[in-house]
C-alpha cells in the first residue's frame, strides 16, 4: 500500500500543506531538543517513511535511525539523504515497529519520534509504549496524531456541510486519501494521560496546521508571499492555546521520566 502510493506521498509533501506540516514540526522539535545539548543527538524515527522528519534533523547535525516496514519508503529516504549529503547521519532499518531488531532496541535514544503511526492504530498504547521504552531519562518523546476535533470543523467551514459536521462529532475514524486507508482519529486529551502513565513528564500540546486546513482557496497557498505569511502565522499559533485544540494535527512533546 505505502510503496505503491510513494509518488502521491511525495506530491503531498511538496504541497503547501505538506510543507507546513514539516516546517512546523521542525520548529517545535528544534525548541524541544535544544535543552538536550549542542552535540549530535541520537534520534529514532518510528515509521519514519521516506525521512521527511529525519532528514531535517540530520541537517541540524543529529544522527537519525529511521525504522519502517516499507522498503520503497526507506529507499527513498536513503536517496534523499545522498542528494542532501546526509547519508552518514541517516540509518534505515526495515522492520515492523512492534517487532524491532536488537540493533534498534539495544540503544537508548535522546529523542524518539512517533509521527506517522497512530493514525493506523486502533489502540495507541502499543505504539506509545514502544516509543517511551526506547528513550533515555529526560530524553524527548514526540508524538503526532490526526486531531479528531478538527474534522467536524473542517467539514463545516471548508466543506460547507454542517449536517456532515454534526454527524462527525462522534466519529473516531475518517477516510485517508493519500494511502487509501481508514484513519483513526485521536485527541490530546486522551493521549496525554497515556503518556503520563508511561512515565512521561512536562507534556506539552502543540498544533500543526491550525489555520491552513480551514482556508478554502488552495491556489493562494502556492503564492510565495501568501505561503510565507501563512507559515509565520502557523508558527506563532502552534503553542498558543486554544488554537492547538482545533489544529488538523496534534503534536505532543514530552520528557521521559528519570530511570
Amino acid at each position: 500500500m505505502f510503496d505503491e502510493a510513494l509518488d502521491s506521498w511525495r506530491e503531498w509533501q511538496r504541497s503547501p500543506w505538506g510543507r507546513l506540516r514539516y516546517s512546523v514540526a521542525e520548529y517545535n522539535l528544534r525548541r524541544w531538543l535544544a535543552p538536550l545539548g549542542d552535540g549530535p543527538l541520537r534520534v529514532l524515527d518510528l515509521a519514519g517513511a521516506d525521512g521527511g522528519d529525519a532528514l531535517r534533523l540530520a541537517a541540524l547535525g543529529h544522527r537519525v535511525t529511521v525504522v519502517d516496514f516499507s522498503p520503497g519508503m526507506l529507499a527513498a529516504a536513503r536517496e534523499r539523504a545522498r542528494e542532501a549529503g546526509l547519508e552518514e547521519r541517516l540509518v534505515t532499518v526495515e522492520a515492523d515497529v512492534f517487532d524491532l531488531p536488537a540493533e534498534v532496541t539495544a540503544v537508548r535514544y535522546d529523542a524518539v519520534l512517533c509521527h506517522n503511526l497512530l493514525q493506523y492504530q486502533d489502540d495507541p498504547r502499543p505504539a506509545l509504549r514502544t516509543a517511551t521504552g526506547l528513550v533515555r531519562a529526560r530524553g524527548a518523546v514526540s508524538v503526532m496524531a490526526i486531531n479528531r476535533h478538527s474534522v467536524p470543523l473542517g467539514l463545516a467551514v471548508r466543506g460547507l456541510d454542517p449536517a456532515a459536521a454534526l454527524a462527525a462529532l462522534g466519529e473516531r475514524t475518517a477516510p485517508g486519501h493519500t494511502f487509501d486507508a481508514e484513519l483513526t482519529l485521536y485527541t490530546a486529551e486522551e493521549l496525554t494521560p497515556l503518556l503520563a502513565e508511561l512515565g512521561c513528564e512536562d507534556i506539552e500540546h502543540r498544533g500543526i496546521r491550525t489555520v491552513q486546513d480551514h482556508i478554502v482557496d488552495d491556489a493562494r497557498k502556492h503564492e510565495p508571499e501568501f505561503y510565507a505569511a501563512l507559515e509565520a502565522l502557523e508558527l506563532a499559533l502552534t503553542d498558543r492555546h486554544p488554537y492547538p485544540h482545533t489544529a488538523r494535527i496534534l503534536h505532543l512533546l514530552a520528557r521521559a521520566g528519570g530511570r
